[in-house]
């Protein structure tokens, strides 16, 4: 019974409890697939390392064989072939070390590792990416709620208003017009706060998606709690580019790009040049017939018949149907693509920053503006409410009144959420 207790208090727990924006950035970047995707790259990158590193060392090598020969063969004691059957069994031992292939190793093994370094800086990349979209997503839960509020209050102050019109037709105060005025926009008010809540469960599907959230459970997230002071930077845009190029992970990535595709083109190059290797070995092997002639034994024969080599191999490439220059010139091209897409990038960074900071300031004089208008549009709609009561306005008027200061509150809302989405876009870019 107390275990029973305990499970249903624990899923009352995970029923009530509400997902704050840090835990649900979290949660994103824990579970993307794009971050499980970009960190299996990033494995592929560090095998690719180990492979160039090891291609800078000797390789060694160990090889057996063993064959039995029907038929004719040659004697040994003799040196003479003879109708025999015999066994063979060979044993080698060998390495070799590449001195020289126009350093195309040692290039292969630096665009490697600038390679491992751009996987790294792409897969930040790839969680703040995540950590922006689920931001997004959670502001866009709050606008949503936030609109459903509004929409609620309106539909109750509407809902009050019906029940004391229909008091004052009933005392001759008002007339039957005035309450079917009231009545329809009754139900025209019902019918936004259901289309808000419509649009607030859709907002929720859309943050559990980029949350990769299990869609079998629910999810609720809590009001955003800030303590900043809604106001305009005096930052330039250029100020905040030049530190944030340093820092951030998509500027640093794409840098990475173009020296690995120059160290590639470097290893093309290299590749032109005569390749020096030199070579060495140990081999032995046992030998007998099998038609009952005495033999050595096998430990004898290994000792016996042991043997060293040592070798020096040059190889000078002089043509391969144009193979070497067209992989050359391949790689110069990609290389001048790479710096146009860095050039890109920065390019396309800057305009970023320039936005976001134009978008920051704009939403702060957006809220202080929409704030006077709610402050304006509430003392109205009172004025307004007290003269319907008075029978100085009509029906359509109040509606009028009581729609505008929604859509102030609306408006201000939509300020507020997004001034604190560009703020935080904004301190990304300004600090690592």
């Amino acid at each position: 019974m107390f275990l029973i207790l305990v499970f249903v208090s624990l899923a009352g727990y995970a029923q009530e409890k509400k997902w704050t924006l840090p835990e649900c950035m979290q949660y994103a970047v824990e579970n993307s697939p794009r971050v499980n995707k970009q960190q299996a790259r990033n494995n592929i990158h560090d095998q690719n390392y180990k492979e160039a590193v090891g291609q800078l060392l000797p390789s060694v090598d160990f090889g057996t064989n063993a064959y039995f020969n029907f038929g004719r063969g040659l004697d040994a004691s003799t040196n003479t072939y003879i109708d025999v059957n015999s066994f063979n069994n060979n044993y080698e031992a060998y390495s070799s070390l590449l001195l020289f292939n126009g350093l195309a190793n040692v290039t292969k093994a630096k665009m490697q590792k600038m390679s491992k370094l751009m996987g790294k800086q792409q897969l930040q990349e790839t969680r703040d990416m995540v950590t922006f979209e689920t931001m997004e997503a959670f502001f866009y839960v709050l606008y949503c709620k936030g609109l459903v509020q509004l929409s609620q209050q309106q539909y109750n102050e509407t809902t009050e208003s019906l029940r004391q019109i229909k008091r004052m037709e009933e005392l001759g105060m008002k007339g039957i017009a005035d309450v079917a005025e009231i009545q329809a926009k009754e139900a025209a008010d019902n019918y936004n706060l259901t289309r808000q809540k419509n649009q607030q469960t859709i907002s929720i599907i859309q943050l559990k998606e980029k949350m990769n959230f299990p869609v079998d459970q629910n999810i609720d997230v809590e009001d955003y709690a800030s303590d900043e002071m809604v106001m305009k930077s005096n930052e330039s845009a250029l100020s905040v580019y030049e530190k944030a190029k340093g820092f951030l992970p998509r500027a640093l990535a794409a840098e990475s790009s173009y020296r690995a595709q120059k160290l590639s083109y470097h290893s093309s190059i290299g590749s032109l040049f005569p390749t020096l290797t030199i070579n060495g070995g140990y081999s032995t092997n046992f030998f007998r017939f099998t038609n009952g002639t005495e033999y050595m034994s096998f430990a004898e024969q290994l000792d016996e018949k042991r043997g060293y080599y040592a070798g020096i191999t040059l190889s000078i490439p002089i043509f391969k149907g144009f193979s070497k220059s067209a992989q050359m010139q391949r790689s110069k091209q990609q290389m001048i693509i790479s710096k146009t897409e860095r050039d890109e990038t920065f390019r396309s960074i800057y305009s970023e920053i320039e936005q976001a900071l134009a978008d920051m300031n704009g939403q702060a004089d957006e809220y202080y503006q929409a704030t006077r208008q709610v402050e304006a549009t509430e003392m109205a709609h009172k004025i307004n409410q007290r003269k319907y009561t008075e029978g100085l306005i009509n029906a359509i008027d109040i509606q009028t009144s009581s729609n505008r200061l929604l859509q102030a509150k609306v408006e201000r809302l939509n300020a507020l959420l997004k001034y604190y989405l560009k703020k935080k876009l904004v301190d990304y870019y300004k600090s690592p």
